[in-house]
This record gives C-alpha cells, structure tokens and sequence, in this order.
C-alpha cells in the first residue's frame, strides 16, 4: 500500500517520489510505508540509551527436538507441509491442505513450523515423500518471525546442508516440492518469500512438483487458494502415485481432528479463560514477557485527537516500567484484542452452547503425532474460545460455507449455503463485501429455518477451521530517549458501512476495543449500537475498578526502521494521517537532543490531513518541537480539504523541491536528469546497497 516505490513523488495513482541520499527520507501514506536512505560511512557512534532503561533478558525455551526426518520416520508420514506465518494465514492453510492431503487422498500428512525444524536436513528428505512450503512474506519482501532462520540457510552465501555436499552438486536433489506463496500486491516485494524459497530450492537441486501457488491478501486470498489447490493436487496425486479420481470416492463423514471433552475435575488455578501461555497463570513468580506471554500493560493515559463527529482517532499510553521489555523509536508494539461479546454470543446461541458456556472443557488433537496437541491454551471454556482464541470476527470463507451446508437444519437453508459456498459472486456480494461473520452467516441461516439452531456442525469443526486470533501491530508513537518506561500508540478507530449493505456497520476489531477501553477511561457513555468488549481480562485481572485502571496485553516487536546514528544527518519524513506515529517518536528524540546541545541535522516533517482544526495530529506538540529545533527543523502541512482544489503531501513535497534538492545528492527525474526506468534502477541500487529500506504494513 505504500505509494513510496520509486526515486520520484508518486501520489496515490503511484507517479513517479522524490528520492534522497546523505540524508534520511521517510514517507508513511494512509499506511506505514517508510524510507530511508543514508550510508553507513556518516554513522558514528550511536548514543547509549539513558540508564534507567530496563534491560530485556531473553527468555530461555526448552531446547525442542527439530529432527523432522526422525519424526516422519517414527509416525509414517510422507507429506510435509512447511509453513512460515506471522498471522496464522500461512498456518491455517498448511492444516486445510494437511486435513484434505488426508481424506481426499489417504496422504500421510503432518504440518510444523519451519521455526521448529532444522532446515539443513532437506537434503536427507525422502525421495518417495513431498514437501508443501507455504511461505509469507511481511512487510517489504521480509520473512515471517519464524521464517528468519530458514531464510537465513537459503540465503548464506554457502548454504551447508546437513550432509555437506556443495551447492553446485544440487544437495536438494531428493527434494520433491510444492509451494504456495501468501502476500500483498500493494507492496512492490510482492511474494518475494515465497519465490525466492521456490527458485532457491530449485537452484539447490530439488523438483517442484506443478506450478507455484500466489496469494494476494489485497485482492482474495481465499479464492487465490482455493484456485490453486484444485489444480495442485491433480499433479501431486501423480507424483505420490495416486488416482486422485478413486482416492476421492473414499471421501467420508466428517473425521475429527480435535477430540472435544467436558470436565468434571479440573484445578481451578489451572482453567485459561484467555491467557495465551502457563507463565501467565503464575502467581508471584517473575516471567519473561514476550509474543507468546504478552505483558499485561496499565494504561496511564488516553486522549482522542480529533475534534471532529464522525471519525476518531485515540492516543494512548502504555506502562511497561518493571517488565523488562526495551523499545526504540521506530518499534512496533502487538495490542491482544478479543472478540466483541455480540460475536461471542451470536455463534453460542446459534450452536446451542449458550447454556454451558462457562463449562470447562479440553481440546486436544486426535492424531498422536501433531505438531501441537493442543490448538490453544487448555483446559478452557466455551465462551473463552470464541472471546480469546478463535477469530470470529472475520468474514466466514466460502470453502468453510460450502462444508456447513452438510449441517443445516433444513433443505432450504443447505441450498442457500451450498449456493454461497459455489457461487463466487454470491459469495462475493452478500458475505465477503457485506463483511459476515461466521455467526452472522448461521444466524441467517437459522432465520430462514423457522429459527432451527445449527446444533449438528461440529465444534471441532469450528476450531480446525477458524484462524486463531492474532494480535494487532502498531507503530509506536514514543521515544525511549525521553519515555523509556511508556509507549505511545496513535489509533485511527475503524468503523465503516459496506457498500452493499450501507444499513450495517463494520467495526475494526482492535481499534474499537481500544476506543471502548478509551471512553472507559474518560468517564464517556458506550453506544449500545457499538461492539462490547470484556475488558476485564481474564479473571478480571485487567480491570480494577477502584482506581479505573484498565490493562493491555501487548508485547514490543523489534525492527529496522531506526533514524540514523549520526545526529547530522538531515531527515525528510513523510507521514499523511496517522502514517505519522513514527514520525512523532522521532521529532521527539531529535528535539530532546537538540535541547542537551547536540548538532542536529535537518528535521523535515511532511504532514496531511482533511481540516487542520479536525484531524491535524498533534498540532500543538510539533509546533512546540519544531520550536526547540529551530532553524534545522521544517513542518509542511497539507490540509486536503480546506480549498476546493485538494492539496496533498505530494504538492508540498513539489513546492519545496529546491529545498528537498539541496539535501539529496543525486536525484531522479525532475531534478536529476533520469528517466523512469533510470530512476527506478537507482532506487534499486539504494536498497541493494541498505541505502534505502522500506517499513511497509497495513
């Protein structure tokens, strides 16, 4: 979504941006998107963080065994499916695939995180097995979390395999292949993970086994998949040596994954009713805070920055003084959310849980050798699944209405989910554009089923199908150099009316969970119209109402959008709307230097809005930083909508490009005497040589 992808300005029907060299341009439109461009030679020493900043000591796992071949051996298995995921995608279609390789196909399938193998035994792979790779790509062409090391293996300039054999002697020979590549053709590395994990394994030796599968989360992924797969496993059939038309007549009733049990003995103390991980049931023992046992963050404070009816936009502050988490400016921190209770008990009403929603219960795996015996925290209860761990909250799939057809309670409503599950624009207009919920979908269904419930759909169904709920990312709107106990987050709270259903509204998971807590907080009346979140926490541990304190699950995520450590180096940033969180952080930290006597280099900040007295984002905080930064720091504004003839970023960007010209040391068109495709190659040459880095995300 970035419309920063050339040497030249783009505006939003991606024209050509302006570039930089001995200075650093950042530009964040509608979404992050962020560059910047110095060379490592003007890099000084960078300061040491003030001492009373909290030092994170990472915490130590258990050491797992990554053998993967050993375990293939041991449960007889002969597909792998590999998935790198950072939201759950990737993983969530590793286990469709591994359920269908299954039933379909009588395939011995297993599904494991590439994080939990050891990647150099692909060269001991058996010849007679085949191996899915569903690889995402995060951010600019960057591998999941736990992708890193893998990428890292491929990428080497000498990748050893476990058996030492040279690369130019193929050592992936054995290796049969299929790979699905998941992405966003917004951002100029569409993919990029996925082909290059398809042409590295390729130049290592291995077969790939049909063509390459490519997902675009902007456009539908879903049906991206759904496209692929059908074609995929024609040929992969072949290659395993099965008739793929015989395999299917074989297909039966539904098989469990996941064996459902309600308790009647439990430990009290041990019932997750949305903790994500046993640290967080320990009481009195100090733990390590981290993406699986977030922190559970006090909200100190919490401010709206727009004045204007219709739109809101919250500014918080999170406390994480004594949890031994560290951030820099240019972080990103995961808010936890959970699921709105509307949603919640829709789907226990519709599914006839309604009555023992509070019943313990424990999930586990049918098959003794999953990679994860449990698909979440347990035991737990019915209610916390939908609350915590499962993400109802999306639009139902088709392929997951489609198989719901088997279970409704009447002809007419199995007619009208096998339509919805068939049809691509049916699907298209009354569910996906229309943003139904699972629970959304059934309680139509039940509707028009003389209001029958949908009591016969498995719940292990429901929780094999459903992605697990994920976290939300925010770029951070603080500095560690002035806050180093306190993030700020800058939340634009989503809320919108479907063109095909303009009576409905949708509502953003996260942001309207943080604008609940924000009217909480400031004493403001919920709208019953608006989802209702239980804030509280698990076991009301987020909420203590004698001093009105409400807490965040969260943990800081580490990146590479950093300013650059020499002080003098002239920055440009440009940050329309709340693109411009980062942004903050970093006036903040270049001013606080420049107040301690410190030479700073050029501070240029380009921000858009609509109205400057609506939605102009801290408005009185720049003009008190740019005051301290005197000469050698600049605000341009652009207020699109106070003038008949809209003015955005890019005009201000254009009208200052004199001064913009005097910072850069080379240029592209308007300035440089390059064409496009010139400009383009020299935007390519900055970022090969880690000139010029982009933090791109929706």
């Amino acid at each position: 979504m970035s419309e920063a992808s050339g040497p030249v300005l783009l505006d939003p029907q991606d024209e050509p941006i302006i570039d930089t060299f001995d200075l650093v341009f950042l530009l964040s439109a509608g979404v992050i998107a962020v560059l910047y461009l110095f060379r490592d030679t003007l890099f000084g020493p960078k300061k040491a963080p003030p001492v009373n900043q909290p030092v994170h000591q990472p915490r130590v796992a258990p050491k797992k065994d990554k053998d993967f071949i050993k375990k293939m051996r041991n449960t007889d298995k002969n597909v792998v499916l590999f998935y790198g995921s950072q939201t759950g995608t990737a993983e969530d279609y590793a286990s469709r695939l591994a359920k269908e390789g299954l039933q379909r196909f009588g395939l011995k399938t297993m599904t494991v995180d590439v994080e939990d193998c050891d990647m150099t035994l692909l060269d001991k792979f058996p010849e007679d097995c085949l191996a899915f790779f569903l690889m995402a790509t995060y951010g600019e062409g960057e591998p999941t979390d736990d992708a890193v090391e893998f990428w890292e293996l491929i990428n080497s300039d000498n990748p050893e395999f476990s058996e030492g054999m040279p690369i130019e002697e193929k050592p992936l020979s054995k290796l049969r292949y299929v790979v699905f590549a998941l992405g966003n053709k917004t951002y100029e590395h569409f993919n990029a993970v996925g082909r290059l994990v398809d042409s590295k394994l390729t130049e290592f030796g291995a077969t790939r086994i049909g063509e390459r599968g490519e997902g675009d989360d902007d456009g539908s992924l879903e049906e991206d998949f759904l496209g692929w797969k059908e074609e995929m496993w024609k040929v992969a059939c072949d290659a395993m040596d099965i008739d793929p038309n015989e395999a299917q007549t074989q297909t039966g009733a539904h098989v469990a994954v996941y064996k459902i049990t309600e308790l009647e003995n439990y430990e009290v103390d041990s019932v997750f009713y949305g903790e994500l991980s046993e640290n967080a049931l320990k009481v009195g023992t100090r733990v390590a805070y981290d993406a699986k046992n977030p922190y559970p963050s006090p909200i100190t404070a919490s401010r709206e920055l727009f004045s204007s009816t219709d739109r809101n936009c919250v500014h918080m502050e999170l406390d994480i003084a004594g949890s031994g988490l560290y951030y820099q400016s240019g972080d990103h921190v995961a808010v936890w959310p959970m699921n709105p209770e509307q949603e919640v008990y829709r789907l226990l009403k519709v599914l006839g849980l309604w009555e023992k929603k509070d019943t313990i219960i424990k999930v586990e795996s049918t098959d003794p050798t999953a990679s994860k015996k449990y698909p979440f925290p347990v035991p737990t209860t019915y209610a916390t699944i939908f609350r915590n761990y499962l993400d109802i909250h999306a639009p139902a799939s088709r392929q997951f209405i489609a198989t719901l057809a088997n279970y409704a309670p009447t002809e007419e409503g199995k007619s009208r989910l096998t339509t919805l599950g068939q049809d691509k624009e049916a699907y298209k207009v009354e569910v996906a554009d229309a943003h139904l919920t699972l629970g959304e979908v059934l309680e139509l269904i039940s509707s028009s089923s003389n209001g029958k419930l949908i009591e016969s759909i498995p719940l292990d169904l429901i929780i094999e199908t459903l992605p697990r709920l994920q976290c939300r990312y925010y770029s951070i709107s603080s500095t560690s150099k002035v806050t180093p106990t306190s993030i700020h987050i800058t939340a634009s709270v989503l809320r919108y009316q479907p063109s095909k259903s303009p009576e409905k509204t949708v509502y953003g998971l996260a942001t309207n969970y943080i604008h609940q807590v924000h009217r909480k907080l400031n004493n403001i009346a919920h709208p019953d119209t608006s989802p209702y979140y239980l804030y509280s926490g698990p076991r009301d541990k987020y909420y203590d109402e004698s001093t009105n304190t409400v807490k965040f699950a969260i943990h800081v995520r580490n990146t590479n959008f950093k300013l650059p450590k020499n002080l003098k180096v002239p920055v440009v940033m440009v940050g329309p709307g709340t693109g411009v969180a980062p942004f903050r952080g970093f006036v903040i930290e270049r001013a606080r230097y420049k107040s301690e006597g410190d030479e700073v280099g050029d501070t240029v900040l380009f921000f858009g809005c609509r109205k400057r007295n609506e939605d102009f984002l801290y408005a009185n905080e720049f003009e008190e930083l740019f005051t301290t930064l005197g000469e050698s720091g600049k605000l341009f504004t652009a207020f699109s909508r106070e003038q008949d003839q809209k003015v955005y970023v890019q005009h201000r960007l254009l009208e200052n490009q004199q001064y913009i010209w005097e910072l850069i040391y080379t240029r592209a068109q308007a300035c440089g005497g390059m064409d496009e495709n010139s400009a383009i190659a020299y935007v390519k040459d900055l970022r090969s040589r880690g000139r010029y880095q982009e933090d791109v995300w929706s």
